[in-house]
């Protein structure tokens, strides 16, 4: 296949026509590959143009219009390194432009069977010349150098970026104005000298942040039509050398200069930072609104408030007594909650609460209160502890298990009673006999426990403790009763709290009853309804069978229909938030202590949720290593070189 063009009627040179000849070539390349099935491993052009080669592995951007263009589209259909050199004795695209008779084509010929060289090894193709020549000059661009003179007005003043605070650069360049070539020289330095270096720097800072407005107000002409200080109103002071807020506030008389005519600053130039860092200093960290006011005494930063409120935020002094965690978006419901066709308290979470005083004959002794709840039904069972110990809670979960049956896991929080009882029962189960422990290996219970101070990780059992909470202070209102008084208070409570409709409340009579946790408990709605009475002929029969076992398909399914849409919706933590990474520094929220006494460490380890969001992290305080949420987490800025005292 071939293909060839008949070169343009305006003359071009040869390199140009050798160029266009390449370009066609690369096309055909493209249009064969596109339209043959079979497989191409390879591709390899040739070209007897040692300059058209030199084109096509340089940058097309580097010549004019004719080449570039023709180059860049070589460029994109083929690769630099399938372009060889074949001198033009071997060249069979020679033969098309110089022609050849009928005689010589019906002859074996290179144009029918392609040159010699093609059916030899590599070794024996023709090799590129040692070198390419350089194009011509003609096709090049023309280049051109594009500079700016800046003179400094102040070569002797410090560099701003070398220092951290204002004060240091204040003190480096009122010594540098004596000529002191060691920043550690103990030569005094007046209040003039830190006057005059406080000016210096000031129109250090607006010469490079405002140049062409400077020019213009030294030279007395208008500024350009889109300068920052248009709105200003800016005028040179011929004094101080500085530009100021021109501003319509001329007529005051009882205000000092600086506070009618601001100096202007640049609020991304490093002298501002560091000009806002100290007045924020000072005002020991204030918020922003309080240091853009002083600062506006002297200084007027364009986009102040923004710039006062980015240092803030960069600020670890600033951000320790203002910031709030950054909580992750609300995660999934957890498969505890989502145990569906499942009995009560099949996944159970527990947690105590109290202690309520009660009366034994002449004394009084504390108890507390704990609560099993059905992460799914929402069923609640309440129980009466002796004291807050592993034994206590053993015999409880005893108790729960024999009137409610085995939970599949327990979910608690990390309580020194859970976390006990958790370990005494896995000890009792690892010194069963074999035999035992086979038949009980599918019966373990799974413990599975919340980290430390994360009482949002249990937000539907601690909820249910509000509610018993509320329902002890209307029935007792703080009286001191006897333990039997208030466990039977307990039992009340507990079946107030299970009657609780699940879902909304319809308020159309024709619309059925909303399901309680009741029907699976007790097998009614409310435990004042009465029982269905049967006939005696029929004591032994299936409808009593029936009959709870369409109770149960009625909770379920009104269950699955109308309760469990309302549980799609996120209520709050709907944003993502950033993350935690390693080695971040932190701020870890302790309730009980004054937000000056919180401990700050280092991010240790992060702990994914299911979602792959972190949601828990270790934090490592001194000697001491944390398990935390990240809601209890407040991420400070990075300092380098800066080692928090508390940490």
């Amino acid at each position: 296949m071939a293909r060839s063009r008949v070169a343009p009627k305006k003359q071009l040179s040869m390199p140009r026509l050798e160029l266009s000849a390449a370009l066609t070539g690369a096309q055909l390349a493209g249009l064969l590959q596109a339209e043959l099935t079979l497989p191409i491993r390879k591709v390899i052009l040739w070209s007897d143009s040692t300059i058209v080669l030199h084109w096509i592995k340089s940058e097309s951007c580097s010549y004019k219009v004719f080449v570039g263009t023709r180059v860049a589209e070589i460029q994109s259909l083929t690769d630099g390194s399938t372009w060889r050199y074949v001198d033009s004795a071997n060249n069979p695209a020679d033969d098309i432009t110089r022609g050849k008779t009928l005689r010589e084509l019906s002859r074996p010929h290179r144009w029918h069977q392609g040159p010699e060289f093609l059916r030899r090894s590599e070794e024996h193709w023709p090799t590129s010349p040692p070198a390419y020549p350089e194009p011509e000059d003609g096709e090049l661009k023309k280049s051109y150098f594009c500079g700016q003179v800046r003179v400094n007005s102040c070569p002797q003043l410090p560099e701003i970026s070398m220092f951290s605070t204002w004060k240091d650069l204040m003190k480096a360049t009122a010594r540098s104005l004596h000529g002191a070539a060691d920043p550690n020289s103990s030569s005094p330095s007046e209040a003039d000298d830190y006057i005059k270096a406080e000016k210096l720097l000031l129109m250090k800072a607006q010469s490079e942040s405002f140049p062409e407005e400077a020019k213009a107000l030294r030279s007395g002409r208008p500024l350009p039509t889109n300068s920052r200080l248009n709105s200003l109103s800016p005028e040179y002071d011929k004094d101080t050398e500085l530009i100021r807020v021109g501003g319509r506030l001329r007529r005051v008389e009882q205000l000092e200069l600086d506070t009618i005519h601001p100096i202007i600053l640049d609020p991304k130039h490093p002298l501002t930072k560091l000009i806002i860092q100290d007045f924020d200093e000072t005002l020991l960290h204030p918020g922003p609104e309080r240091v853009l006011a002083e600062l506006r005494r002297r200084f007027w930063i364009l986009r102040g408030r923004e710039a006062v409120r980015r240092y803030q935020r960069d600020c670890r002094q600033c951000q320790a007594w203002r910031a709030n965690p950054s909580i992750p978006k609300m995660a999934d419901l957890p498969p505890a909650r989502l145990r569906l066709y499942k009995p009560p308290f099949y996944s159970t979470g527990v947690d105590c609460f109290g202690p309520s005083t009660v009366k034994i004959g002449r004394r009084t002794e504390k108890r507390w209160g704990i609560v099993f709840k059905c992460m799914t039904t929402r069923c609640v069972h309440l129980d009466l502890l002796e004291s807050l110990d592993t034994d206590s809670f053993l015999m409880s979960l005893r108790r729960f298990i024999a009137r409610r049956g085995k939970p599949f896991e327990l979910l608690c929080d990390n309580g020194t009673n859970f976390v006990g009882g958790a370990r005494e029962l896995h000890e009792a189960f690892e010194t069963m006999a074999p035999q035992l422990k086979e038949r009980l290996a599918e019966q373990q219970i799974a413990f599975r426990f919340n980290p430390p101070s994360a009482p949002h990780f249990g937000g539907a059992w601690e909820r249910e403790v509000r509610s018993v909470k509320t329902a002890l202070k209307v029935v007792l209102k703080e009286q001191t009763v006897p333990e039997t008084v208030l466990h039977t208070v307990l039992v009340e409570v507990e079946g107030i709290v299970n009657a609780k409709p699940l879902g909304y409340v319809s308020s159309d009579i024709a619309d059925p009853d909303p399901i309680t946790p009741n029907i699976l408990l007790m097998g009614r709605y409310d435990a004042s309804l009465p029982q269905v009475v049967y006939d005696p002929s029929n004591l032994i029969g299936s409808r009593r069978w029936r009959h709870s076992q369409v109770l149960v398909d009625h909770f379920w399914s009104r269950f699955t229909r109308h309760y469990l849409p309302i549980l799609q919706e996120r209520q709050k933590w709907q944003k993502e938030a950033e993350c935690l990474k390693p080695d971040q520094v932190v701020l870890i929220v302790d309730p009980q202590l004054p937000r000056a006494l919180w401990p700050v460490g280092k991010v240790t380890t992060t702990y994914p949720g299911a979602d792959g969001r972190i949601r828990t992290a270790a934090v490592k305080v001194k000697d001491r290593t944390y398990i935390r949420p990240v809601a209890r987490l407040i991420s400070l800025p990075m300092l380098e070189d800066d080692k928090d005292p508390r940490t």
